[in-house]
């Protein structure tokens, strides 16, 4: 259950010093080949960390040999001497494989504006390097989580091949891509336009769906690799599939640990004109305080959703809307249905649909609600 499950991976992880836990906190993945096909994503926002502008040069050829992440600084507006870390950081990996430096995507998760000691990192590269192993995904899916309070970690099997992978991430879950770093491996044989394809097609209806706060990172990377050790080719289709699957797991993992949440919330939305108006609505509703903060009093108050949905540019009669919620049809043609007090929120899972009676299609966003303990964390995340 590993990001070294599929053949032709090592990976570890290793404590550097840059956390001041004294926790893990370097991680190295590596692929061995005979292929090196590669897909990358990265965050839509405008102000990218150093680690993303230089993976962005890496990804351009479609050739990734090594992955290389650190958690305890984000080394996102650092300056040029931040830059020249991140680039160290993937010559000094690049040295150690006998690749080129070009080859090596660099991650880095933790607090903004925080430079992290280079020399640390580069003596973190060592350590890791020594230790790689078949055997090594747990550890470096240690060490590269922050505020998670668990490693994320999934496999999905394929007939003779599979996908492993690992993430971080439990704050700052917001499009695109939901704050995370990810790494994806298979040992199928796959060229990295097909890749890449296939990367976009799993995000779109996955991480990007996640919406746990409304705020974009700086610093998300999703990086799938592919070694071809299987031999097997699988269908463009059969591979996208099992990528989906494998993404969608991990999105969930991601919301399960957000930060301080107590209810997990799927957002479906029915019958609407397009796919992009059923996004809209159901991020409007992901990204009402109001609402967040309802649920997480356990209190089924619909008219928080309806006005959410009055806020997109979709198409609907704001007349005739249905929602349900865990499945009670508390408003029908958009007035009062079931009684509300037939609505149970007490576990974990909430869900909440919405008939917009414009069309035919459907998309589902998955979001948390509002508490005091998310309040707390973030409010105290720098000191």
């Amino acid at each position: 259950m590993t990001v070294t499950t599929p053949q032709g991976f090592r990976a570890h992880g290793v404590a550097a010093g840059l956390k001041s836990s004294g926790g893990k906190d370097v991680a190295l993945v590596v692929n061995d080949g005979p292929t090196y096909d590669s897909a990358t994503v990265f965050t839509a926002n405008r102000c990218k960390a150093n680690p993303v502008l230089w993976s962005q040069q890496v990804v351009a050829d479609g050739t990734v040999r090594a992955v290389v992440l650190n958690s305890g600084g984000a080394n996102c507006y650092t300056g040029p001497e931040g830059f020249q870390t991140t680039h160290a950081v993937a010559e000094q990996v690049a040295g150690h494989l006998g690749i080129g430096a070009i080859d090596v995507v660099v991650c880095s998760t933790g607090l903004i504006g925080l430079a992290n000691d280079r020399q640390a990192l580069l003596d973190g590269v060592d350590a890791a390097h020594v230790g790689l192993s078949a055997d090594g995904g747990q550890q470096a899916a240690e060490a590269i989580m922050t505020t998670d309070s668990v490693p994320k970690q999934a496999v999905v099997e394929g007939s003779g091949w599979s996908i492993g992978a690992m993430a971080k991430g439990a704050g700052m879950l917001a499009p695109q891509l939901a704050t995370m770093l990810v790494v994806i491996t298979t040992d199928a044989v796959v060229s990295a336009a097909d890749l890449d394809q296939a990367l976009r097609a799993a995000t779109r209806v996955s991480f990007d769906r996640l919406d746990s706060d409304g705020c974009m990172s700086t610093n998300d990377t999703v990086t799938v690799m592919a070694s071809g050790a299987s031999g097997i080719t699988p269908s463009l289709p059969d591979f996208t599939d099992a990528l989906t699957q494998l993404c969608t797991d991990l999105a969930m993992q991601l919301l399960r640990d957000a930060e301080g949440s107590d209810h997990d919330i799927a957002i479906t939305t029915l019958n609407a004109a397009s796919e992009e108006d059923a996004v809209e609505v159901g991020r409007s509703i992901a990204r009402s305080n109001l609402f967040k903060a309802a649920v997480f009093g356990k209190d089924p108050n619909w008219g928080r959703v309806l006005a959410s949905v009055g806020t997109t540019q979709a198409a609907f009669d704001p007349a005739d809307l249905d929602v349900a919620m865990n499945g009670v049809w508390v408003c029908k043609g958009s007035t009062p249905h079931a009684d509300p007090g037939e609505v149970d929120l007490s576990g974990r899972e909430v869900t909440v649909t919405v008939d917009l009676k414009a069309g035919t299609e459907r998309a589902t966003v998955w979001t948390n609600d509002l508490t005091h303990a998310y309040v707390h964390e973030n409010s105290a995340y720098s000191s």
